[in-house]
């Protein structure tokens, strides 16, 4: 860890992909960061994760499954204690990150299934940022039409419950955010690191009543947008599900 956290991270680049890794560790160095590249998991895990502040992996990396399908993982985590009390230099560093890989990852067609991990401290500018990352995924995939499904409302709500209500707005606790796409559906989790809640105190969203309530109001949103939403039973892990509207019928 460096002397001073607001100036400089030390970020760990592990991906196999040669000219991705050049110009990503190019990039963050010109920001002024220090930058280690590893081509394999394997090489990266021989260095101690203490000595970095920020990991990231798998920018471009891509595997056939067992059934054909090409699989994606992408994850970006804040490792020292030290930075996430000091996010400062993070917001470049993700934005750099986050934009870099959309456009390094390609628009195949192919069958797919992408993953994708997001680990960074309470700061709800920082989950804008991963809102919008997520949000053009989405968009290039073609899964799920983001301004008519109201998908930004009902993960902005996540997000925001998670900083504010679940860590308390604590840059020292962390928001974990994994997206799960594949042509059927879109899978999110929200996690957060605080006390968490009673799930059963949460207004039923089928009854109308609720909408007028001013507590809980985004909890009651996610719930309309989103086709299928769990709350594990601390109430820290929030699981969204959203799926392509069906086709209209024509008429006969």
């Amino acid at each position: 860890m460096t002397e001073n956290t607001q100036d400089k991270c030390c970020i760990l680049v592990v991906e196999d992909d040669d000219s991705a890794r050049r110009a990503l560790t190019e990039k963050l160095n010109g920001l002024g960061h220090q930058v280690q590249a590893a081509s394999a998991r394997d090489d990266a895990n021989a260095q101690s994760d203490s000595t970095f502040d920020l990991m990231i992996s798998d920018l471009v990396d891509s595997n056939s499954g067992s059934d054909g399908q090409i699989i994606r993982a992408f994850k970006l985590s804040v490792i020292s204690p030290q930075v996430r009390a000091a996010t400062v230099a993070l917001h470049e560093i993700v934005e750099a990150t986050l934009r870099f890989r959309l456009r390094c990852v390609d628009a195949t067609k192919q069958p797919f299934h992408e993953k994708i991990d997001i680990e960074l401290p309470s700061d709800l500018s920082l989950m804008n940022t991963v809102l919008e990352f997520l949000l053009d995924r989405v968009d290039k995939i073609g899964l799920v039409k983001t301004e008519q499904s109201n998908l930004f409302v009902a993960l902005d709500e996540a997000f925001v419950n998670a900083v504010k209500h679940g860590n308390r707005s604590d840059p020292t606790k962390l928001v974990r955010v994994t997206a799960e796409l594949s042509p059927h559906e879109a899978i999110f989790t929200v996690e957060d690191e605080g006390d968490g809640f009673d799930v059963c105190e949460i207004p039923d969203p089928r009854d109308p009543t609720n909408l007028f309530k001013s507590s809980g109001r985004g909890v009651l949103l996610i719930y309309n947008i989103m086709d299928e939403v769990e709350y594990s039973q601390r109430g820290t892990r929030l699981r969204m599900v959203k799926r392509p509207e069906p086709p209209a019928v024509a008429g006969g």
